[in-house]
């Protein structure tokens, strides 16, 4: 292989970019724009992505699944998203709740669980509550064992794919005394468990096919080969989660991004004012160039910390912080641009950008706020030397 191969996706990546890109454009975006307007479930999308072993393309062989490496998983992100937003999150947060599963979990739970993933049941994920969004070791969600059993109670917020899920790794202290961030277990909680139940669906400014929901916990019992891992070590795991899934969110903002590029240089290319094509002038060139420029930049990031992702490099939460940071902002930014370059028909429902422009302020925001990323960042840059 050539020292250059490695600034290039290999031919099988290509093939499966091309692949999801299709997948997408003939079944998941002719229902985008009714999806955002009904706030429904992308049944459509989810239908198509299980047919395809696109839903959770992460599960390994072993387990039924396709064995996709990390870049893999970010392609089919990036692909669907471009199209559908709310869509992407199927695949994207299928990883998110059964990656501390892959992590931390014995065989057992894995050969319990992973196989039904790979099947088609979603995966949701529990962390954040009312009061412990960012700060999630202040959550209040507590399992105590009894017997060879935990009983479950408490609430989580802002959970993706809430209802639509057949199960969900959920985080709760299981130790009140001690060590705080220390004192966390995790489990898994299937849909069909007495006294779990879901709130209302939140109103949202954008991704509103993803339902968004809160989980309840009224002392619900779970059988003691539930729980992920040793006790204690709960938020370990879901930190490690993270420095491997916010690259998805990277993955989804490129995505979105692309699209709406896509979009706009199209439209400016046939709209006509002043006896010339919208793209003839300079001032609209340029912002084509720096949209497109800076969405390259976020995409090698992304694809650079998805490498880093599957090596399990040392510097990976550098890098995915990095990743989801630079790409959410850069999404926001190219995704209002091209508002403006379709003047008034951009800011109406007509057309797909001000949708995609509502999708991409949520990457800014979940799998860790864009300051938090930051936080992240400046760590491990202080822990050198």
């Amino acid at each position: 292989m050539s020292d250059f191969d490695q600034f290039r996706l290999s031919d099988d990546h290509e093939e499966l970019k091309a692949a999801v890109r299709e997948l997408a454009n003939d079944k998941i975006a002719p229902y985008a724009a009714e999806v955002d307007e009904e706030s429904r479930y992308p049944q459509e999308a989810h239908d198509a992505l299980v047919a395809s072993d696109f839903h959770a393309p992460h599960v390994p062989e072993e387990y039924d699944g396709v064995g996709a490496d990390a870049l893999a998983v970010c392609l089919v992100i990036e692909e669907v998203a471009r199209a559908c937003a709310s869509s992407s999150l199927i695949p994207a947060v299928n990883k998110l709740g059964s990656l501390p599963v892959m992590l931390s979990g014995g065989d057992a739970i894995k050969r319990k669980y992973l196989p039904r993933l790979a099947a088609g049941e979603g995966f949701s994920y529990g962390l954040s509550e009312r009061e412990a969004g960012s700060d999630t070791a202040s959550m209040r969600t507590k399992a105590v064992r009894d017997g060879d059993d935990w009983v479950l109670s408490g609430q989580k917020s802002w959970i993706t794919n809430a209802g639509e899920s057949e199960f969900y790794t959920v985080l709760a202290v299981t130790d009140p005394d001690g060590a705080r961030g220390r004192n966390i277990s995790a489990f898994v909680v299937e849909k069909g468990d007495e006294g779990f139940t879901f709130g209302e669906k939140e109103r949202k400014l954008g991704i509103k096919g993803s339902p968004t929901r809160e989980l309840h916990f009224d002392k619900v019992r779970l059988p003691g080969d539930r729980i992920i891992g040793e006790p204690g070590t709960g938020l370990q795991t879901a930190l490690r989660t993270l420095d491997h899934t916010r690259i998805t969110i990277a993955a989804q903002a490129v995505g979105i991004a692309q699209g709406a590029l896509d979009f706009a240089t199209s439209y400016v290319k046939e709209r006509e004012q002043f006896g010339q094509a919208v793209s003839g002038f300079q001032g609209v060139q340029f912002m084509l160039a720096d949209m497109a420029m800076k969405l390259e930049a976020a995409r090698q990031m992304t694809y650079v910390a998805a490498a880093k992702s599957e090596r399990n490099d040392a510097d990976l939460s550098f890098f995915g912080a990095a990743a989801k940071c630079y790409a959410s902002d850069v999404a926001m930014e190219i995704t209002t641009d091209a508002v403006q370059l379709l003047g008034g028909y951009g800011y109406t429902r007509d057309y797909p950008v001000e949708r995609m422009m509502r999708d991409a302020k949520i990457t800014q925001i979940y799998e860790g706020t864009n300051q938090v990323q930051r936080v992240v960042m400046a760590r491990q840059l202080l822990k050198k030397g």
